[in-house]
């Protein structure tokens, strides 16, 4: 929609909330942004030619004869290959002390991709981080939430899969981020010089959180530019999503809509799907990749926010703290990526999927060898054997500071195998272990 030449201006308004304010005004479209007392508002309602709007830093002061002028369409991101390396806000406008980019105009939160114009997702994404390349690798396409307590290093760890992860472009989402996160990540991807290939989102806590609802629509709207007209692999980085959430919920409070559980508004799940719901591989080869961070609040995997979220998306990555050996793991036993069948041994080596299996089995029986050891019983000889081999594991391949290739991580699970174990321990299919384990040995 084309922003009209003569903007009419409203005066008018009959009710003001702690977010919104609502007037008579016909011929006014969903999602339409405004600007209400030089304050910048979107159209959240519309009853016959009553329109109610959110207003983004909130009512106070706002008196009902202040001018309101609709700007005649919905939010919009300029895209174009000026996009990289640079930083924005919630609306798009550049952060980082550089001029406006030249590109075409698109509207933000366009709807998901068709199902016939998807393709199954089948090529790997290696992000270098053992815990998620060995145990649950991860494909373009895919959609997958870090689950994490707020205390867990989870924007290192975003930061890490940013620099690492095998992808054309990386574009960031920071929603609710305090200023040194924000540092952070710039000076992190300064540093590396990686600047080039990320594009930045970022919605500061100084900033006002409802503003926090424009981020994830503006990154997916330039991810869908770089995967569509570019056809790159692009891997898009949101955090937080329980910031998000709160910000859906601030809205639909003041707008004294009945809340859900949790206090979340009814529209969570779908909310959150539109988002999710955005990440595909494309039959031309461009695709979108989503990882998401949902902080827990006290480790509470029930809350509306990540359960909502578990639905929609295709497994989850836990972050802990490893108290053997003093460092943050990807949770074997809690992480789950549903979509690794499509490439492990297929695009991965053909061990991959045994390797996989055989070190969580031995490190389950390292817990289980715990438990006797914390409740008094002997430990047997084997027991012992893997209480070590899971000190090396976690260490060599679990911790989240591992960077190394996928055969580099296979070839150090044969390792820890042939020091601990014997072949029939193990339990791999022999036709691997005489063409690996041997290899090993020499």
């Amino acid at each position: 929609m084309e922003t009209q030449a003569f903007q009419k201006i409203y005066t008018k308004i009959t009710q003001v909330t702690k977010a919104t304010c609502s007037l008579s005004a016909p011929g006014i479209s969903y999602e339409e942004l405004a600007v209400i007392n030089g304050r910048l508002a979107q159209v959240v309602k519309i009853n016959k030619d009553i329109v109610t709007l959110q207003v983004f830093s909130g009512t106070e002061g706002i008196p009902t004869n202040a001018e309101v002028i609709f700007m005649g369409k919905p939010p919009t991101l300029k895209v174009s290959d000026e996009l990289s390396g640079r930083i924005f806000n919630a609306y798009g406008k550049p952060i980082d002390g550089m001029p406006d980019i030249q590109g075409e105009e698109r509207e933000i939160g366009s709807p998901s991709v068709n199902p016939v114009r998807r393709e199954q997702p089948s090529e790997l994404i290696a992000t270098g981080i053992a815990g998620i390349d060995l145990n649950n690798t991860i494909v373009t396409g895919q959609k997958i939430p870090f689950f994490a307590d707020p205390d867990q290093p989870f924007n290192q760890v975003m930061a890490m899969v940013a620099l690492r992860a095998q992808a054309d472009r990386i574009i960031l989402g920071g929603m609710g981020m305090t200023n040194d996160d924000f540092l952070f990540y710039k000076n992190v991807f300064e540093n590396a010089g990686a600047s080039d290939r990320i594009v930045s989102f970022i919605n500061t806590t100084e900033n006002p959180s409802v503003e926090r609802l424009l981020v994830p629509e503006m990154t997916l709207a330039a991810a869908e530019y770089f995967a569509v007209d570019k056809n790159e692999k692009v891997l898009v980085l949101l955090t937080d999503m329980t910031l998000y959430a709160d910000a859906l919920s601030i809205v639909s409070n003041r707008m004294d809509q009945i809340p859900s559980k949790d206090s979340m508004p009814g529209s969570l799940y779908s909310d959150l799907a539109k988002i999710y719901e955005k990440a595909v591989q494309f039959p031309s080869g461009g695709s979108i990749t989503i990882i998401a961070v949902t902080t827990l609040s006290g480790g509470d995997i029930t809350h509306a926010i990540p359960d909502n979220t578990g639905y929609i998306t295709e497994g989850q990555l836990f972050l802990r703290k490893d108290s053997d050996i003093g460092k943050v793991i990807v949770d074997p036993f809690r992480s789950l990526s549903r979509l690794k069948q499509l490439v492990i041994g297929k695009q991965t080596r053909e061990d991959h999927p045994q390797v996989m299996n055989a070190a969580i089995r031995l490190f389950a029986d390292a817990t289980n060898a715990k438990t006797k050891l914390q409740n008094g019983f002997d430990l047997s000889d084997y027991d012992e054997r893997t209480l070590n081999f899971a000190k090396d594991y976690s260490n060599d391949l679990l911790a989240i500071d591992v960077n190394i290739e996928i055969d580099e991580m296979l070839n150090t699970g044969w390792r820890l195998f042939n020091k601990y174990f014997s072949p029939e321990e193990v339990g791999i299919k022999k036709e691997f272990v005489d063409k690996y384990w041997t290899k090993e040995e020499e």
